[in-house]
């Protein structure tokens, strides 16, 4: 018998997650954590120190996503391109990943959050993937908000990967290639149960995509923050759904508003 989840605990401030009724909450928000070595440098830190100010950041914005009722949060941790980084980051991030995922997975799995994890398993250290697969097997029958653990992810890679199982598929004679659709590629996706992105947000000052949910998120609402990551919250994050509140989403339509003539 599945046990019923506990509220995570309230923000420093005390604040309590707004009243969203009056505007459209998203589905599915996913968020670049952008800044933290730069957040780190700034202070005279190693970038590593950045990272580790990060998981606190992390956990409260996933608070507040289980809070506000967000059904699926997003985050990207490691993408396809980091394994560029200096490889003593790479260990790091390797390491750090592993025992986070390790240290907060009863924490999540007490507040109904269910792990999902997206990107290629080829490099990843054993130890890391063992962490993910226990993460998932331990909060699958979760049923609070979805938290989308993106690592040694990349939105092209995924993209590829699906075109390469259709490929497969075509050559066994199980897809009629000329049938292939847009539909069609979704359902190839790492995970295509889960919504499209609604929302994307990008801390550190950056504004770019950087490869993540290429195909998720051609319809997101994009918001890009100045802060660095390990300045962020679950009051960052409330912000960003009142804002996405406020944007008129049009998917390709368009509404004629012919202004009054003078």
């Amino acid at each position: 018998m599945s046990k019923a989840p506990v509220a995570p605990p309230a923000h420093v401030s005390g604040q309590t997650v707004p009243d969203f009724s009056h505007s459209s909450l998203p589905r599915h928000v996913a968020i670049v954590m952008d800044g933290n070595g730069r957040w780190a440098n700034a202070r005279g830190l190693k970038r590593t120190e950045g990272h580790r100010a990060g998981e606190a950041a992390l956990m409260d914005v996933i608070a507040g996503a289980v809070e506000a009722g967000v059904e699926v949060l997003s985050v990207y941790a490691f993408s396809t391109e980091n394994w560029k980084r200096s490889p003593a980051e790479v260990k790091f991030l390797m390491t750090y990943s592993r025992d986070v995922i390790a240290r907060r997975r009863d924490e999540l799995d007490s507040w109904g959050v269910r792990i999902v994890w997206s990107g290629r398993p080829i490099r990843i250290w054993k130890s890391v993937n063992r962490e993910f697969e226990k993460a998932v097997e331990q909060t699958k029958h979760n049923t609070g908000t979805v938290l989308n653990f993106c690592f040694n992810y990349g939105g092209q890679a995924e993209i590829a990967d699906a075109a390469g199982k259709i490929a497969r598929l075509a050559a066994a004679g199980k897809l009629n290639p000329e049938t292939v659709t847009a539909e069609t590629v979704a359902r190839y996706l790492y995970h295509p149960q889960l919504p499209p992105v609604d929302l994307f947000i990008r801390s550190g000052g950056e504004r770019r995509i950087s490869n993540f949910l290429l195909w998720q998120a051609s319809y997101a609402e994009l918001l890009f923050l100045d802060l660095p990551w390990p300045e962020a919250d679950r009051l960052t994050l409330w912000d960003c759904l009142l804002w996405f509140g406020g944007r008129e989403r049009r998917f390709g339509t368009a509404v004629d508003r012919v202004s009054p003539a003078y």
